[in-house]
Order: structure tokens, then sequence, then C-alpha cells
């Protein structure tokens, strides 16, 4: 890709040793906790660590603004695990998440967190997932639950959950819950809850909603709210003005341009996505669309396909995409200009992360000139400007396509794979470098192994002739 300087391995999030802020030493927590810290690498605080934790551990009810990526969980993981007694087996903190996907990466971290204290257990309650696990995990009793509004809501229904003994309340993107349609769900899981609790809110916008949301629940909330800030040398920023008829076209002339390994594209409306991909699809791009009305299995297949390489271009509404964060991603395209400011913020600050280089390219009509004036307010200075003409389709090379290929087994964690199965299966039985090999998603009844397209179609055959973990497999191609 012709890009400032093109990434030769995946980027990784920065060590939190890496952040020089305040150190976690100076916070009042046990021994055991600080032991634990020093451990995961957690030495100095990041600024959002640095400006809640000191009221969240005093008691305080938090409105905290945040994004993705920002050390929020441990702003949150910190208090509500200092004020748990382990000796007491029942529900005193509950985390409400947008998404399943979201869950999972905050009950991780809380888990690794949990580890001062012996035996604490956290339980995910997220819909699309089956529910009898869920209710076999909450029979056998559980500290603290992070869970989807209405799954959480459907077990306290059901009298499968019990808030009673609950001391923390967390509602995580709340912008992004309110923005789902999660409002009412929310009303009545807090109205379930004691009235002595804590509340911790974290949202990365603070729109009116999630103001009304505060004014209701919280008391007397104490407010941090820090600037967004990116580290914009890294990234280079270009306007294209079009016409509208010429908009979706050239997105593809973007694309065949610059070639980046890796592309969000991203769409104001549900209905501008899909003909995008349409589109990319037609010019032979493997695109493929994230945005509300997808059901959970298939968004969970794009986001695997998009996070392991297989897929070259994630054309996402700002609603869908807000809590994926995607390494090394290359190119961001504003296909649209969105009407808020800090969404392009949002938007923009995606690529260029964890010291890599990356464009955002912004397709403008003249009916958008205003926005794209409040863009340039907001950044203070002029943006730069470049011409359709001078993105030159290439007539040699291929079509845009991604390095690697997803391969579907219909079998996961109910038929008891492991990701070590599938890479013994590949290079054991089948002899393909481990190198040959990406990621591997072990799910709940399906696998997705990432493999290079150049042995994709050996890769395919040989599974489907062979064994994985001693037993014959259905695979397919996606």
């Amino acid at each position: 890709m012709n890009s400032p300087s093109s990434p030769a391995t995946p980027a990784t999030p920065a060590s939190p040793a890496a952040v020089s802020g305040p150190a976690f030493s100076q916070l009042p927590l046990s021994e055991a906790m600080q032991a634990n810290l020093q451990t995961l690498g957690y030495v100095a605080m990041t600024p959002i660590q640095a400006a809640s934790l000191p009221l969240a551990l005093a008691g305080k009810d938090l409105i905290a603004q945040a994004k993705t990526g920002s050390g929020k969980t441990v702003a949150f993981g910190l208090p509500l695990l200092t004020s748990l007694n382990p000796r007491r087996f029942a529900v005193q903190a509950l985390v409400l998440c947008p998404t399943r996907e979201l869950a999972d990466q905050v009950t991780t971290e809380i888990r690794r967190l949990a580890r001062a204290e012996d035996n604490i257990k956290v339980v995910t309650l997220c819909g699309g997932s089956p529910i009898r696990p869920q209710l076999a995990s909450l029979e056998h009793g559980a500290h603290i639950i992070v869970g989807t509004p209405g799954r959480v809501l459907d077990h306290l229904a059901r009298e499968t959950l019990n808030l009673e003994a609950l001391q923390t309340l967390v509602l995580d993107e709340a912008d992004r819950m309110l923005d789902m349609g999660f409002a009412d769900d929310i009303a009545q899981v807090v109205a379930q809850a004691p009235k002595q609790r804590q509340t911790l809110l974290f949202s990365a916008t603070y729109p009116e909603g999630v103001d009304k949301l505060a004014r209701r629940f919280m008391r007397e909330p104490q407010e941090v709210k820090l600037a967004e800030r990116h580290d914009t040398s890294r990234i280079r920023q270009r306007f294209y003005e079009v016409k509208e008829a010429e908009r979706l076209h050239a997105v593809g002339l973007l694309l065949d341009h610059f070639r980046p390994a890796s592309t969000i594209a991203f769409c104001n409306t549900k209905q501008q996505c899909r003909d995008l991909v349409e589109v990319l699809q037609a010019q032979g791009i493997v695109a493929l669309e994230l945005h509300g009305d997808l059901d959970q299995r298939d968004r969970d297949q794009v986001l695997v396909r998009f996070a392991n390489g297989s897929c070259s271009v994630l054309v996402a509404t700002d609603v869908a995409a807000r809590g994926l964060d995607i390494a090394q991603l290359e190119a961001v395209i504003n296909v649209d200009i969105t009407p808020d400011v800090e969404v392009h913020t949002h938007r923009v600050g995606r690529t260029g992360r964890a010291g890599e280089s990356g464009w955002a390219f912004s397709l403008a009509s003249m009916d958008e000139m205003g926005r794209v004036g409040r863009i340039d307010e907001m950044q203070g200075r002029a943006s730069e400007w470049h011409r359709l003409n001078e993105l030159t389709p290439s007539t040699e090379r291929e079509p845009l396509r991604p390095p690697r290929v997803t391969l579907q087994i219909l079998g996961g964690r109910k038929e008891k794979i492991r990701p070590g199965d599938v890479l013994g299966a590949l290079t054991k039985d089948l002899g393909f470098e481990g190198a040959k090999v990406g990621k591997i998603n072990v799910n709940e009844f399906s696998t997705y192994v990432a493999v290079d397209r150049d042995i994709a179609d050996k890769a395919l055959r040989g599974l489907q002739g062979g064994k994985v973990k001693g037993k014959s497999v259905k695979v397919r191609a996606l």
C-alpha cells in the first residue's frame, strides 16, 4: 500500500507499563491487588484511569467519557472488585454492555484483575448465546454478572437472577446501548437493583440521551470528561469532492489506487452499506457489511473474517462498528460525511494506532461542505483536498484480495474442539507450515480458521478428508 510507512507486523496494543501517568501504587488497593497489577504489567495509569479511579474507589457515582481502548475496563473493574465480599456468594456487581463481543472482552479483563482474590466467579449473560449453560452457571452462584440488557432482563423475569445484594452497577458504552434501543431494558433492570448502590457510567460520547439516563439513575455523579486525542501525525487525511452518483464508484477507485490490506468504510445508513457492498463485490473485492439488521451469528462471522485477514473491506454503520478494536487497520473511508464531528474523530482514529501509519479518506458532496467546515473548525486546520482523477485505476493487477481465506468447521466448544486441535490437523496431519495458518476462533457450534490464500483449496480438501480431534468434520470455505 502507498502509505506513509507500511506496517510490517500486526499492531498490538501498547503495554500498560508504557503509559506515562500516575502509578497504580498510589491507589488505596490491597497488597494482593497491587501485586496482581504488577504481574499483569499495569504500572502507570492511563488518563481515564487516573481521573476516575480515585473517585470511584471513594464510592462516588461516576460519569466518565472514554472510548474503547482507553483502559476503561480497569477504571470500573478495580472499584467493583474492591467493594466485593468474596465470601458472600451473591451477585454484588453488574456490568451492562451493548454487545456480546464487548461483554466477552470485559469478562476476560475482570477475571484477570480478580486473580488477586480466590474464587471470584464472573458469569457472562448475553443474547445470541444458548440460555441453558447460563442457567447452569447461575445455579452455581456468581459474584459478578457481565451481560447485555435484554438477556439480563430475561434472567430477571425468569427469576434466575437476583440483584438484591448488588453494590455496583456499571453501564459500559451507555451511548451505544441507547443507540441500539436499550433504554427501556436498562430502566427495567435498574428498577430491580437496590437504590443504595454505586453506579458507574462510561460513554464514548455524551449526547442528551446519556445525560437523561444519568439524571434518572445516579446520585450526585462526579463527571470525568477527557478530550479524545489521536496521534494525527500518523494519520494522513484526504478529502475528495464527489457528485452523489459517483460516490460508491469513488470508493472502488480509492481501494484500487492505494491497495490497503484492511479498510473500514463508514456509511451513514444501512442501505448505503448494502449498496456499497454490492458495488465492491461486483468488482471482485471481498467486502462484507456490518449493521444493525444482521443477526448475531452473521455478525460474529463477519467480525471473525475481517479480524483474521480474509476480508479486505468492512462496510459499516457507526453504531454497528462501535466497540471494535481491529489491529493494523490501514485505512478508513468516510463514504458519507457524518453530521457529528465527534463521530468523525472516532472514525478517523481507528487507523494509525499503536505506532502504525494509516490513511483516512473522506468523500464529500457539495451538500456536505457545511459538515466539512465543522470538522475543519474542530481540527483547527483546513482539510487537504484532492481530485478523483488523481486516482489511477490499475489495469495490470488483479482486484484487491485479502491475504487469507476463512474455513468454517461445523463443530466448536460443544464438541470440545480447541485451537490446538485444528492447528495440529493442519500442520502435523496435513503438513502445512504453521506460518500459513492464521487466527483460529472456536465458537459454541463452529470453528473458524484463517489460512493463506495459496493453500486454501488444499487445506479445505485435506480437512474434509481428514479428522479433527479424531473425528471427521464438515468444512466449507467462506
